[in-house]
């Protein structure tokens, strides 16, 4: 019954921006922790950034500087703003969230579809 759809994705240059958003829907009594996960060819799926419901952050320090991660919870709904993009930033962007549905006591983690990102040089 839970829910994330991201948007956003797509392919841009070495250099330039893009900007993810995430909105989780469905039988969601709360939620908590939001993030953003990546997954290259070949490589594990590896933490971006994650951001707490007061909006305390983490990021990964390959994205460190570059990235920002920001929230609505009022929208349920998570951003990822990505700057001065490189070509190894290039994979599959994964939107997560911790979050408790309705009918449970304790927090579960959720994750969207994924969506690509490209970025040439």
């Amino acid at each position: 019954q839970v829910q994330l759809v991201e948007s956003g994705g797509g392919l841009v240059q070495a250099g330039g921006s893009l900007s993810l958003s995430c909105a989780a829907s469905g039988s969601i009594f709360r939620t908590n922790t939001m993030g953003w996960y990546r997954q290259a060819p070949g490589k594990q799926r590896e933490l971006v950034a994650t951001i707490t419901t007061v909006g305390g952050t983490n990021y990964a320090d390959s994205v460190k500087g570059r990235f920002t991660i920001s929230r609505d919870n009022a929208k349920n709904t998570v951003y990822l703003q990505m700057n001065s993009l490189k070509p190894e930033d290039t994979g599959v962007y994964f939107c997560n969230s911790w979050a408790v549905p309705y009918g449970s006591d304790y927090l579960r983690q959720y994750w969207g579809q994924g969506t690509q990102v490209t970025v040439s040089s």
